[in-house]
């Protein structure tokens, strides 16, 4: 065997699996197709390390914890990359969650965050603070801030990939994965590199593409199972004004849908949308009506802000991948799904969907899946306390 664990893919959940075999002792190689890591939705996410707080109205209490969780092990390892910002959520009297559903769920967030100092949230008593000076004060009935992180999504991909390496795993760009064959005590994976193909033994492989997973799942012989999935587009914005160092959580004028406003390289940025998307993952780009869909709902919030004649905004979007399902993609379920090639001893484990905010312990998760298929081997480090630097 050329490794004991093969990884498809350079996103963050990728390099978070290559990590944490590398620190169980493991030999790794990751293969990314591109040239450089994070060409995906990792590069092009929210830039937040947050537990979902909207994610409390399905009721996905296991989720806000883990990501709470893991916000926590962020914050302490990767202080230079993963910086903790006050959010401020406005409610009106037009918004659709009234502040008594706003306050029960931010106490609730506290609660699942064990509450710690960065879970905790307070009602802005003086809405003339400066923090809040661009913000629109018609109708306006309270303010509450509460806190969340901020990244460079690039920068936390590259640092834990770095990380990976440090502890001996290898990594492979420009690496494209044509067909992977299973076989009864490993994989044999054949990709092209450089014009040429070459081919990888590993015992096992995890299949960590992102939105290209299910294309690679369809690479693999024996046939395997596939997923019923849908890829949902979320679209951000950059307007070349800055608003300060805080971050906004608002409602949509036009569905309700929670936005973020939030400080970006000294610009702003806003975001997102979800549009369920069916072409090549290489293909997403922004569409003219979610950029209005964006506009719309920051000029509604900061109104001052639209009679400055800003330059054209920036714009662009990046992939979830969600359980295909006949609901709005704002409902749906954020559950991570693992996809083994067989139930003892797997050989191959694919996943789809997952969060920025939790790639470590979606990492974890997918190498115990196919731990039993291989070598004994001593571990060198616990992924929770592992630093990471920018």
């Amino acid at each position: 065997m050329d490794c004991d664990v093969a990884v498809i893919g350079g996103g963050i959940h990728g390099v978070g699996v290559a990590q944490a075999a590398a620190a169980a002792g493991y030999s790794v190689v990751l293969l990314e197709q591109y040239a450089t890591l994070a060409q995906g939705t990792s590069s092009r996410s929210s830039k937040l390390i947050h537990g979902g707080l909207r994610y409390l109205e399905n009721f996905d209490f296991a989720l806000v914890a883990e990501c709470l969780r893991e916000r926590h092990y962020l914050l302490q390892n990767a202080p230079s990359i993963v910086k903790l910002k006050p959010v401020y959520i406005p409610v009106y009297k037009h918004s659709k969650r009234p502040a008594w559903m706003i306050r029960a769920g931010l106490s609730l967030y506290a609660l699942l965050g064990g509450l710690k100092k960065e879970a905790r949230f307070s009602r802005v008593k003086d809405i003339n603070i400066p923090e809040l000076a661009l913000l629109n004060k018609a109708e306006l009935r309270t303010v509450y801030r509460y806190y969340e992180a901020q990244t460079d999504d690039s920068m936390l991909t590259v640092a834990v990939m770095r990380s990976a390496q440090d502890m001996g795993a290898e990594l492979k760009l420009g690496c494209e994965v044509q067909s992977i064959v299973i076989q009864e005590h490993g994989c044999e994976i054949q990709y092209q590199s450089n014009n040429s193909v070459e081919q990888l033994s590993a015992a096992s492989v995890v299949n960590a593409a992102g939105p290209w997973a299910h294309r690679v799942q369809t690479l693999i012989t024996p046939t395997q199972q596939n997923v019923e999935i849908d890829l949902v587009q979320g679209t951000h914005i950059i307007l070349p004004f800055e608003l300060g160092e805080n971050i906004y959580y608002i409602e949509s004028p036009i569905d309700g849908r929670p936005v973020f406003v939030m400080p970006w390289y000294g610009d702003t940025m806003v975001g997102t949308t979800e549009l369920v998307f069916d072409d090549d993952p290489a293909s997403t780009k922004p569409t003219g009506k979610e950029i209005e869909y964006l506009l719309e709902t920051f000029y509604t919030y900061f109104p001052a802000i639209k009679n400055k004649n800003l330059p054209t905004c920036e714009s662009f979007s990046g992939l979830r991948v969600l359980p295909r399902s006949a609901e709005n993609a704002n409902k749906r379920s954020r559950e991570t799904i693992y996809l083994c090639d067989r139930e003892s001893k797997p050989r191959m484990v694919s996943i789809f969907g997952g969060k920025l905010t939790a790639y470590r312990a979606t990492a974890e998760i997918a190498l115990n899946k196919i731990k039993e298929s291989l070598p004994l081997r001593s571990a060198i480090a616990e992924t929770r306390n592992i630093n990471l630097f920018g």
